[in-house]
């Protein structure tokens, strides 16, 4: 059941990412990817920083988007290199 939990709060995250930066246009799928492995990022991320966005899914889709915004930054940083 966290499986499919997370595969939501992952498809929400990386949505509202995709809507807040705007880059190279991944589509919705690639948002959806980028959501997921974001989650993990911004849980990572701001667990260094000793930051706590709260529990339940609100404070799991906040760190998801911010996970997902700085994939997407790098993302689009290594596709602007490639070209």
């Amino acid at each position: 059941m966290e499986i499919i939990g997370t595969i939501i709060i992952g498809a929400i995250a990386g949505w509202l990412a995709g809507l807040i930066y705007k880059g190279s246009g991944l589509g919705l799928l690639w948002n959806i990817v980028v959501g997921i492995i974001g989650g993990f990022l911004g849980y990572r991320l701001l667990g260094l920083l000793n930051i706590n966005l709260g529990t339940g899914w609100i404070g799991a889709i906040v760190t998801g988007v911010i996970g997902a915004i700085v994939l997407l930054v790098i993302f689009n940083l290594i596709i602007k290199k490639r070209k």
